[in-house]
């Protein structure tokens, strides 16, 4: 480790020190947080089922940008490339249709575990964790934008037995790996303009999702998870899986909600909803991405409301219930350095929160000094928090500051550009 990141680092524990935070213990805290990273930012989520169905459903991904991973050892690569750069100990999130199916047609319903053993036995020799998802969009029998909620019983019935096949396989990936996989569902059922009866659509859709978790699993190899929306491209006026839809299940049936930053107005935050619905679920997803204008799912920066993510999580005690995942699909910059710049920002994000001095902060409020509080809020934002950053990398052995796009940049030459 270089002389000035020590020292710096060493000058910066001593100002922490002075609010009562102990820097050492902050980051044997942070190496214990996982981020699963979203397989889909690898290759626009594109998938490697053999029909090479176009992606669909209220989903887009813009940009051109070459070198994108065209097979599972090709995504794989990239993502092993991706995790080097990146300090600590994550996990992976893959989609339903992302299998290795070997040419042969296997529609949706058809799924098995052996088609996903390839992605478990390259977790384990990593060293990684997986989470599942089942697939409900890019598929002939999505194509009239309804699939658990969808009139027609045979649709219906098929998008049900495919949710129960990926619970299936989302529990034998957790017992093997020995980590629970969050199993999450979302389906992009809705309508573009205004529709005349809103409640028919929620109740297939409910009946639907009971028919899914209706098999107990053990808790200890898969948590399952539901996924709300407000709109979607093709579903403007109404989604069948609204946030009040989605938390109404949750609460009920007690499973994981799913909160993704690009799913609510644009207006609207999830920083404020996760001590809300942690009041009644007993554990959370967070999807975590960055809507432009509208869910655009754009590279994940350090913004205010990131930091705010981060916050709530630790001031309120809810890492421990809190899964925290990436999505977001930019097709525009090279997609190993979206992984990277994205997941970097989460875990500096996660970091300067655990730097906060929340009792004094806590206990500054309690006492209603809310000027001081604010004060002390506004002097954090300036506190080294950088050099306790770029220490962290380094007992990682990974590259500190912009050092690992040099690493990115070779990769692209030597294998991206290639393909």
């Amino acid at each position: 480790m270089s002389n000035s990141i020590e020292s710096a680092y060493s000058l910066a524990k001593e100002r922490y020190a002075e609010l009562g935070v102990d820097t050492d213990a902050v980051l044997d805290r942070l190496r214990s947080i996982p981020i699963s990273l979203h397989c889909w930012q690898g290759d626009d989520v594109t998938g490697f089922e053999p029909a090479g169905i176009a992606l669909g459903d209220g989903l887009a991904v813009t940009g051109k940008y070459p070198g994108k991973a065209r097979t599972p050892d090709e995504l794989r690569a990239d993502l092993e490339k991706a995790y080097s750069l990146i300090p600590g100990k994550h996990r992976l999130n893959l989609h339903a249709l992302y299998g290795e199916f070997g040419g042969e047609k296997v529609d949706r319903n058809q799924i098995e575990l052996k088609h996903f053993q390839g992605w478990i036995d390259w977790a384990k020799a990593q060293g990684l964790g997986l989470d599942f998802n089942a697939s409900f969009f890019s598929h002939p029998k999505s194509a009239d934008g309804f699939t658990l909620a969808n009139a027609d019983e045979a649709i219906r019935e098929f998008w049900i037995e495919h949710g129960i096949r990926c619970r299936q396989i989302g529990a034998a990936m957790g017992e093997e790996l020995g980590s629970p996989c969050v199993m999450n569902v979302w389906a992009p059922d809705g309508y573009k303009d205004t529709p005349a009866d809103r409640k028919a659509p929620r109740e297939r859709f409910v009946a639907a999702l009971d028919r899914i978790f209706a098999e107990k699993l053990d808790r200890a190899h898969i948590l399952d998870a539901l996924e709300c929306k407000l709109f979607g491209i093709g579903s403007e006026c109404y989604v069948v899986g609204s946030h009040e839809v989605c938390m109404g299940y949750a609460v009920s049936r007690q499973t994981l909600l799913c909160l993704d930053a690009g799913h609510f107005h644009p207006m609207e935050v999830i920083s404020d909803k996760i001590s809300s619905v942690l009041q009644y679920v007993p554990e959370l997803l967070l999807h975590v991405s960055r809507g432009v204008r509208w869910d655009s799912d754009h590279v994940v920066t350090l913004s205010d409301e990131l930091q705010a993510i981060a916050c709530e999580l630790v001031r309120g005690e809810f890492l421990d219930r809190t899964h925290i995942g990436l999505d977001y699909f930019d097709a525009s910059i090279n997609r190993v350095a979206a992984w990277v710049i994205g997941t970097r920002n989460m875990i500096k994000a996660l970091m300067i929160a655990l730097l906060e001095p929340g009792v004094k902060l806590k206990s500054i409020e309690a006492a209603g000094d809310l000027t001081g509080r604010l004060a002390m809020m506004e002097d954090l934002k300036v506190m080294p928090f950088g050099a306790v950053w770029e220490y962290y990398c380094r007992q990682n052995d990974v590259p500190a500051g912009q050092c690992w796009l040099s690493q990115v940049r070779q990769y692209e030459q030597e294998v991206q550009s290639k393909r």
